[in-house]
């Protein structure tokens, strides 16, 4: 049975198109109860989330121990990674009245005190590549904002969003909507004036028109960086 089921998750893998047949897991283990176990690592962040989806769906599998990685964009060190993280959150317009923590050797870092006591803060630690953000913030939408701009470092190999909200929110398709909106409107590079997202469930459906190839897989990127966006249909036409 064990042997089956990661047979089975491995064929999964392989049939995803953006993962391919020649994909090799460092770890592949299913524990006989339910909890596959995924080390690795894949071209993007598409192919990671797809690739899990896949594996979610095998019969037998309850749980997922993800530690599926996305191969960086550029090679930097945690210590870059940390820079442009400190940076990018303090001066990120709708995160001024939060505070700002570095975690690194088990000790924070204090960044910024929050503008008061019950404001909240965003917490950073890097370990190989990989982000982990903690801490409070008052809304879905920024905690989604600040997975997607940890995303936006060349380094990151995976981000790891704890971040927990002020007060409950009910998420729904229109969160994730606005969160696309922001996060689009965030990126210099893409004229989110020319793009429309809808959401359904979660899948993510982008239409609109850019000039570039470029600029089509950056707004695609963008969606794909959203917490809790588990597909995203890019319909954008690139016209010159």
């Amino acid at each position: 049975m064990t042997k089956t089921i990661q047979q089975r998750s491995l064929a999964a893998l392989r049939s995803e198109p953006c993962i391919g047949p020649r994909f090799k897991p460092v770890v592949l283990e299913y524990d006989g109860t339910g909890t596959l176990t995924i080390e690795g690592e894949v071209e993007s962040l598409a192919a990671k989330k797809l690739g899990l989806e896949h594996l979610a769906a095998l019969a037998g599998v309850t749980e997922i121990v993800d530690r599926l990685r996305v191969k960086p964009a550029a090679k930097m060190g945690d210590a870059e990674i940390r820079a442009h993280l400190r940076q990018i959150f303090y001066e990120e317009p709708s995160f001024l009245s939060l505070g700002v923590r570095e975690g690194r050797n088990n000790k924070f870092e204090v960044i910024r005190e929050p503008a008061e006591p019950d404001k909240g803060s965003i917490d950073f630690e890097v370990a190989d590549g990989v982000i982990t953000l903690n801490g409070t913030v008052p809304s879905l939408v920024s905690k989604r904002l600040a997975g997607a701009l940890a995303w936006w470092m060349p380094g990151s190999r995976d981000v790891i969003n704890g971040i927990a909200l002020e007060h409950p929110e009910e998420d729904a398709p229109i969160r994730i909507q606005e969160a696309v909106k922001v996060i689009l409107e965030r990126n210099p590079f893409v004229d989110a004036n020319q793009i429309r997202a809808g959401v359904r469930n979660r899948v993510v459906r982008l239409t609109g028109m850019v000039r570039t190839q470029e600029q089509c897989e950056m707004a695609e990127n963008d969606a794909w960086s959203v917490f809790g966006v588990d597909k995203v249909i890019n319909e954008i036409v690139v016209k010159p």
